[in-house]
């Protein structure tokens, strides 16, 4: 490239970058979602961006995710090297793809550890995945996930599953984020229904797919999906009625223990609400108020691989935003690389999502650009070294501090402490070195007071 041509240096379409008000936000939302995770036992793991493609495709795990491959850009010096390197990535051990979601490399990650880990295995992970989606407005192709996951090895307790409302309840309470549902389903009950109307079991996943669509394309477009699967116009009908089931979670589970009893067939309707009780009474006595959650016989989650209960997440008031936190329960996924049974569920939090759409719609705002509380400014600079041991005393107490290294009019740095969102500036010129003092201005209230420097500490800390 010659030196006349000029770079692009935008971000690619559908990869976010964060200002600093932005990035704190995301930082401080993670050490609250990290805490709550911890607080259920959960340990972090990280797995690697780039998975091989044949293990993020294993068994149809892709779904409807666009995956990025990964293939080598040689220098201009190298290029007798390229027809290997393209022979090698396309080979299947060879061909490599950036993970879509966290949950397969969870899969993944138990096959190649599983003698070090210690069953049921509780993890979170907070990483970036990527996905080749038509960027668009709240989503991204890049962004960061934040999941959960419990796997057990042949069994696992239902209650792990009632855990996850809990969880999602502590998480959105602590954010602030005004009132949300967890929506709460079991997919054995739809599998069940699917086939007590006569819907062929080949097509009873693609069917929940377009159920789970039902707030997207509405009720008209989801008829017409599923007539296009062939399903006769009586059984869509009862298809329509029964996701339409409505009452308080008490009254689901009567209605659904009531049809699970005239349909003698319907074992997995059965299985399914069974199950769903459990969950529900597990979720009553982990403590969760019944105003946060709700049976919806309509939520089906997309991915093949979930096969028992489900959830998603929305904003009351603000349900076009989507889904907040979603997941579920599967069966097959985890053992689908080792040949054995084990069972697993789990929720994510799509955060770079999620702090999109809530700045967007005003619920949550940026924090200020540094996370500084107090600005020494500088008055004259043969005072460096009080300013910078006020500065370090300051840090020792717990604070966090900014040292103005530059002497401009004391007005500049007032505005260069205030842009940033700092709080307090500490101001120290030759008389108040001498006595040991300093002038300590709150720039939200304006007030400005004289104190002993050993003192100084303490008095900023009651003031915040």
């Amino acid at each position: 490239m010659s030196k006349s041509e000029k770079v692009n240096f935008s971000t690619p379409s559908g990869f976010p970058e964060f200002l600093p008000t932005e990035k704190r936000l995301e930082v401080y939302l993670l050490d609250i979602i990290r805490r709550v995770y911890e607080s259920y036992g959960f340990t972090p793991i990280e797995t690697p961006a780039v998975e091989r493609l044949e293990v993020l495709q294993a068994k149809g795990n892709q779904g409807d995710n666009i995956i990025y491959g990964i293939s080598p850009i040689l220098p201009p010096n190298r290029q007798e090297e390229k027809d290997k390197a393209e022979k090698g990535s396309e080979t299947g051990s060879e061909a490599r793809a950036l993970k879509f979601d966290q949950t397969v490399p969870l899969a993944a990650y138990i096959a190649r550890h599983l003698n070090d880990l210690t069953f049921p295995f509780a993890r979170y992970q907070m990483d970036l995945v990527f996905r080749g989606e038509r960027a668009k407005d709240g989503r991204f192709r890049s962004f960061r996930q934040c999941d959960i996951d419990v796997v057990g090895r042949r069994e696992l307790s239902l209650l792990y599953d009632a855990q996850m409302p809990a969880i999602i309840t502590e998480i959105f309470e602590a954010i602030n984020i005004g009132d949300f549902l967890i929506r709460i389903n079991n997919r054995k009950i739809l599998t069940g229904f699917f086939q007590s109307v006569g819907v062929e079991a080949s097509k009873i996943k693609a069917c929940i797919g377009i159920i789970d669509n039902l707030e997207k394309i509405g009720e008209a477009k989801v008829k017409q999906e599923l007539d296009k699967e062939g399903i006769a116009t009586e059984g869509i009908d009862k298809i329509i009625e029964f996701i339409k089931i409505k009452g308080s979670v008490t009254e689901m589970l009567d209605k659904l223990k009531h049809l699970s009893d005239s349909m003698p067939e319907a074992e997995q309707v059965k299985l399914g609400v069974t199950e769903l009780e459990t969950v529900i009474n597990g979720v009553r006595n982990l403590g969760v108020a019944e105003n946060r959650y709700c049976i919806d016989l309509s939520i089906a989650r997309g991915l093949d691989y979930y096969t028992g209960t489900v959830y998603e997440t929305s904003l009351i008031g603000h349900e076009a935003l989507g889904s907040i936190c979603s997941g579920g329960r599967y069966e097959e996924l985890v053992g689908v690389f080792l040949g054995e049974k084990m069972p697993g569920v789990g929720i994510s939090i799509g955060l770079t999502r999620l702090i999109s759409r809530l700045l967007k719609a005003g619920i949550l705002s940026p924090l200020p650009a540094t996370p500084a509380q107090v600005m020494v400014v500088n008055m004259q600079d043969d005072l460096m070294p009080v300013y910078l041991d006020v500065s370090q005393k300051l840090r020792k107490a717990g604070l966090n501090v900014i040292t103005s290294f530059d002497q401009q009019k004391l007005g500049k740095q007032f505005q260069l402490a205030e842009k940033q969102g700092i709080q307090f500036c500490v101001i120290i010129g030759s008389e108040e070195a001498q006595q040991q003092k300093a002038a300590l201005k709150n720039l939200k209230t304006r007030a400005q007071i004289d104190v002993a420097i050993n003192e100084l500490a303490a008095e900023i800390q009651k003031q915040l």
